[in-house]
Protein backbone atom coordinates (compact mmCIF):
# COMPACT_ATOMS: atom_id res chain seq x y z
CA UNK A 1 0.00 0.00 0.00
CA UNK A 2 1.22 3.40 -0.96
CA UNK A 3 -1.29 5.46 0.32
CA UNK A 4 0.23 6.19 3.72
CA UNK A 5 0.98 9.91 4.41
CA UNK A 6 -2.26 11.78 2.52
CA UNK A 7 -2.97 15.17 1.63
CA UNK A 8 -6.54 15.94 1.34
CA UNK A 9 -7.87 19.67 -0.08
CA UNK A 10 -12.08 19.87 0.38
CA UNK A 11 -12.55 17.59 3.35
CA UNK A 12 -15.65 19.73 4.22
CA UNK A 13 -16.75 19.44 0.90
CA UNK A 14 -20.06 17.05 -0.15
CA UNK A 15 -17.57 14.46 -1.59
CA UNK A 16 -14.35 15.23 0.75
CA UNK A 17 -16.39 14.76 4.22
CA UNK A 18 -16.84 11.01 2.65
CA UNK A 19 -13.21 10.12 1.60
CA UNK A 20 -11.91 12.11 4.89
CA UNK A 21 -14.17 9.09 6.38
CA UNK A 22 -13.23 6.56 4.24
CA UNK A 23 -9.29 7.29 4.79
CA UNK A 24 -8.94 7.86 8.40
CA UNK A 25 -11.12 3.86 8.86
CA UNK A 26 -7.96 2.42 6.98
CA UNK A 27 -5.59 1.29 9.52
CA UNK A 28 -2.64 1.23 7.52
CA UNK A 29 -2.66 5.05 6.88
CA UNK A 30 0.01 6.45 8.96
CA UNK A 31 -0.83 10.09 8.75
CA UNK A 32 -4.20 12.14 7.02
CA UNK A 33 -3.41 16.02 6.83
CA UNK A 34 -6.42 17.78 6.13
CA UNK A 35 -6.32 22.16 5.85
CA UNK A 36 -9.90 23.18 6.15
CA UNK A 37 -11.39 26.64 7.33
CA UNK A 38 -13.27 25.37 9.99
CA UNK A 39 -12.38 22.37 12.56
CA UNK A 40 -12.68 18.81 11.90
CA UNK A 41 -13.17 16.29 14.60
CA UNK A 42 -10.32 15.04 16.20
CA UNK A 43 -8.63 11.89 14.85
CA UNK A 44 -5.02 10.49 16.43
CA UNK A 45 -4.18 10.44 12.81
CA UNK A 46 -5.63 13.75 11.65
CA UNK A 47 -3.35 16.72 11.02
CA UNK A 48 -6.15 19.79 10.84
CA UNK A 49 -4.53 23.31 10.33
CA UNK A 50 -7.45 25.67 10.36
CA UNK A 51 -7.94 28.92 7.31
CA UNK A 52 -7.45 29.69 4.31
CA UNK A 53 -6.43 27.08 2.20
CA UNK A 54 -3.87 29.78 -0.16
CA UNK A 55 -2.14 30.96 3.31
CA UNK A 56 -2.07 27.57 4.91
CA UNK A 57 -0.55 25.76 1.52
CA UNK A 58 3.82 27.58 2.35
CA UNK A 59 2.94 25.91 5.62
CA UNK A 60 2.79 23.01 5.10
CA UNK A 61 5.67 20.95 5.29
CA UNK A 62 5.41 17.37 6.32
CA UNK A 63 6.38 14.57 3.55
CA UNK A 64 2.76 12.98 2.04
CA UNK A 65 3.25 10.04 -0.77
CA UNK A 66 -0.87 10.70 -1.64
CA UNK A 67 -2.92 13.95 -2.71
CA UNK A 68 -6.24 14.20 -2.94
CA UNK A 69 -7.97 17.42 -4.23
CA UNK A 70 -11.75 17.35 -4.02
CA UNK A 71 -12.34 21.54 -4.26
CA UNK A 72 -14.94 22.89 -6.22
CA UNK A 73 -17.66 25.54 -6.10
CA UNK A 74 -20.15 26.99 -8.60
CA UNK A 75 -20.49 30.09 -10.16
CA UNK A 76 -23.40 31.10 -8.14
CA UNK A 77 -21.19 30.81 -4.86
CA UNK A 78 -18.15 32.24 -6.59
CA UNK A 79 -19.71 35.63 -7.72
CA UNK A 80 -17.80 35.90 -10.74
CA UNK A 81 -16.21 34.29 -13.33
CA UNK A 82 -12.83 35.57 -12.11
CA UNK A 83 -13.36 34.07 -8.46
CA UNK A 84 -14.73 30.91 -9.81
CA UNK A 85 -11.37 30.22 -11.97
CA UNK A 86 -9.21 31.74 -9.00
CA UNK A 87 -11.04 28.80 -6.76
CA UNK A 88 -11.68 25.79 -9.51
CA UNK A 89 -8.22 26.61 -11.25
CA UNK A 90 -6.23 29.02 -9.36
CA UNK A 91 -6.10 26.88 -6.03
CA UNK A 92 -6.29 23.72 -7.44
CA UNK A 93 -2.91 23.76 -9.36
CA UNK A 94 -1.48 25.78 -6.48
CA UNK A 95 -2.73 22.87 -3.95
CA UNK A 96 -1.35 20.41 -6.48
CA UNK A 97 2.36 22.12 -6.58
CA UNK A 98 2.54 22.07 -2.95
CA UNK A 99 1.97 18.81 -2.97
CA UNK A 100 4.33 17.64 -5.23
CA UNK A 101 7.05 19.46 -2.98
CA UNK A 102 6.36 17.57 -0.32
CA UNK A 103 6.51 14.74 -2.19
CA UNK A 104 3.51 13.26 -3.66
CA UNK A 105 3.80 10.91 -6.66
CA UNK A 106 0.43 10.35 -6.77
CA UNK A 107 -2.26 12.80 -7.16
CA UNK A 108 -6.70 12.16 -7.45
CA UNK A 109 -8.42 15.45 -8.82
CA UNK A 110 -11.81 15.54 -9.04
CA UNK A 111 -12.82 17.37 -12.66
CA UNK A 112 -15.88 17.08 -14.41
CA UNK A 113 -18.25 15.19 -16.85
CA UNK A 114 -17.50 16.66 -20.54
CA UNK A 115 -14.46 18.66 -19.18
CA UNK A 116 -12.86 20.24 -22.55
CA UNK A 117 -10.57 23.59 -22.64
CA UNK A 118 -12.65 24.16 -25.73
CA UNK A 119 -15.99 23.60 -24.56
CA UNK A 120 -18.59 26.93 -24.84
CA UNK A 121 -19.15 25.81 -21.91
CA UNK A 122 -17.35 28.26 -19.14
CA UNK A 123 -17.61 25.70 -15.95
CA UNK A 124 -16.28 22.65 -18.42
CA UNK A 125 -13.48 25.10 -20.10
CA UNK A 126 -12.05 26.04 -16.97
CA UNK A 127 -12.01 22.44 -16.28
CA UNK A 128 -10.38 21.60 -18.91
CA UNK A 129 -8.24 23.80 -18.56
CA UNK A 130 -7.53 22.46 -15.02
CA UNK A 131 -6.46 18.85 -16.09
CA UNK A 132 -4.38 20.43 -18.56
CA UNK A 133 -2.24 22.26 -16.05
CA UNK A 134 -2.35 18.98 -13.86
CA UNK A 135 -1.48 17.19 -16.87
CA UNK A 136 1.51 19.44 -17.30
CA UNK A 137 3.20 19.06 -14.08
CA UNK A 138 4.65 16.24 -14.74
CA UNK A 139 3.40 13.63 -12.10
CA UNK A 140 4.04 9.99 -11.82
CA UNK A 141 0.88 9.21 -11.20
CA UNK A 142 -2.45 11.67 -11.88
CA UNK A 143 -5.79 10.10 -11.52
CA UNK A 144 -8.60 13.20 -13.00
CA UNK A 145 -12.12 11.62 -11.63
CA UNK A 146 -15.06 12.80 -14.42
CA UNK A 147 -18.26 12.74 -12.47
CA UNK A 148 -21.65 13.54 -13.89
CA UNK A 149 -24.27 15.39 -11.31
CA UNK A 150 -23.34 14.57 -7.32
CA UNK A 151 -26.17 13.67 -5.56
CA UNK A 152 -25.91 14.06 -1.46
CA UNK A 153 -26.92 16.08 1.14
CA UNK A 154 -25.06 19.49 1.13
CA UNK A 155 -24.74 22.33 3.99
CA UNK A 156 -25.48 25.55 1.29
CA UNK A 157 -28.45 26.08 -0.68
CA UNK A 158 -28.07 24.73 -4.35
CA UNK A 159 -31.68 24.68 -5.91
CA UNK A 160 -30.85 24.00 -9.08
CA UNK A 161 -28.83 21.05 -8.27
CA UNK A 162 -31.48 19.40 -6.58
CA UNK A 163 -33.97 19.71 -9.66
CA UNK A 164 -30.92 18.13 -11.70
CA UNK A 165 -30.19 15.43 -9.11
CA UNK A 166 -33.49 13.14 -9.64
CA UNK A 167 -33.09 14.02 -13.27
CA UNK A 168 -29.74 12.67 -13.78
CA UNK A 169 -30.24 9.37 -12.47
CA UNK A 170 -32.66 8.03 -15.13
CA UNK A 171 -29.89 9.02 -17.50
CA UNK A 172 -27.75 6.11 -18.88
CA UNK A 173 -23.59 5.46 -18.66
CA UNK A 174 -21.59 7.83 -17.80
CA UNK A 175 -24.67 10.10 -17.56
CA UNK A 176 -26.23 8.27 -14.64
CA UNK A 177 -25.89 10.71 -11.34
CA UNK A 178 -23.11 9.54 -8.79
CA UNK A 179 -23.50 9.50 -5.19
CA UNK A 180 -20.70 11.33 -3.50
CA UNK A 181 -20.30 8.64 -0.96
CA UNK A 182 -19.50 6.52 -4.26
CA UNK A 183 -17.35 8.75 -5.55
CA UNK A 184 -14.94 8.87 -2.20
CA UNK A 185 -14.92 5.04 -2.35
CA UNK A 186 -13.68 5.07 -5.90
CA UNK A 187 -11.20 7.68 -5.36
CA UNK A 188 -9.78 5.60 -2.48
CA UNK A 189 -9.74 2.19 -5.04
CA UNK A 190 -7.77 4.34 -7.34
CA UNK A 191 -5.40 5.77 -4.71
CA UNK A 192 -4.40 2.18 -4.63
CA UNK A 193 -3.94 1.66 -7.70
CA UNK A 194 -0.12 1.19 -8.93
CA UNK A 195 0.27 3.32 -12.37
CA UNK A 196 2.40 5.64 -14.26
CA UNK A 197 1.46 9.14 -16.11
CA UNK A 198 -2.19 10.30 -16.21
CA UNK A 199 -5.55 8.67 -16.24
CA UNK A 200 -8.81 9.51 -16.50
CA UNK A 201 -11.92 7.69 -14.62
CA UNK A 202 -15.13 8.78 -16.37
CA UNK A 203 -18.21 8.69 -14.01
CA UNK A 204 -19.41 5.27 -15.29
CA UNK A 205 -16.08 3.94 -14.34
CA UNK A 206 -16.34 5.71 -10.94
CA UNK A 207 -19.81 4.14 -10.15
CA UNK A 208 -18.39 0.57 -10.64
CA UNK A 209 -15.52 1.39 -9.00
CA UNK A 210 -17.52 3.09 -5.75
CA UNK A 211 -19.73 0.22 -5.60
Amino acid sequence: MTAKRILLAGATGLTGEHLLDRILSEPLVECLHAPTRRPLAEHPRLVNPVGELRTLLPQLDDPVDTAFCCLGTTLKQAGSKENFRAIDLDLVVAFAERARALGARHLLAISSLGADPQSSFFYLQVKGELEAALQAQGWPQLTLARPSQLIGPRLENRPGERLVAPLSQLLPGKYHGIEASTLARALWRLALEEGEGARVAESDELRRLGK
